[in-house]
């Protein structure tokens, strides 16, 4: 590689946004997403909460009732949205499966909402012991 390729190449990196990895910004996302800080509801995130390596963890989401979406955050991650699912009226079971990286342990929260507007979220912690995603 070239001297001039090398300092083009990293003024380009250094003009990327910064990586949003905070609690802070993932409850932005979920405000953006849910219109409010939804309470705790019943919502089930099938995930291992011991994960070997966070480089492609497969995550399911279920809601007990009829939606309209669903949705996946992560405080940690260079971006807090993973996922985001929009249901039709005739969905006999709202849930979605994914695979997901996870940068290192942290809290994994899931929202639904409801079609009249109602939003609930629920929760689980990760432990994952080979950290993806990894910031510099």
């Amino acid at each position: 590689m070239k001297r001039r390729e090398f300092v083009l190449g990293a003024s380009a990196l250094a003009t990327l946004p910064e990586a949003r990895a905070t609690d802070a910004a993932m409850r932005a996302a979920i405000l953006a997403w849910a219109g409010h800080e939804p309470p705790a509801g019943v919502l089930k995130i099938d995930i291992s909460e011991l994960v070997e390596n966070g480089n492609a963890v497969p995550v399911r989401v279920v809601a007990g009732e009829p939606v309209a979406g669903l949705a996946l955050f992560t405080p940690l991650n260079p971006e807090p949205e993973v996922a985001h699912v929009e249901f039709g009226a005739a969905a006999a079971r709202p849930e979605f499966s994914t695979r997901m990286r996870l940068a290192r342990s942290q809290r994994i929260v899931a929202v639904a909402r409801a079609a009249d507007g109602r939003c609930w979220q629920t929760g689980v912690d990760v432990i994952v012991t080979l950290a993806a995603c990894v910031e510099p």
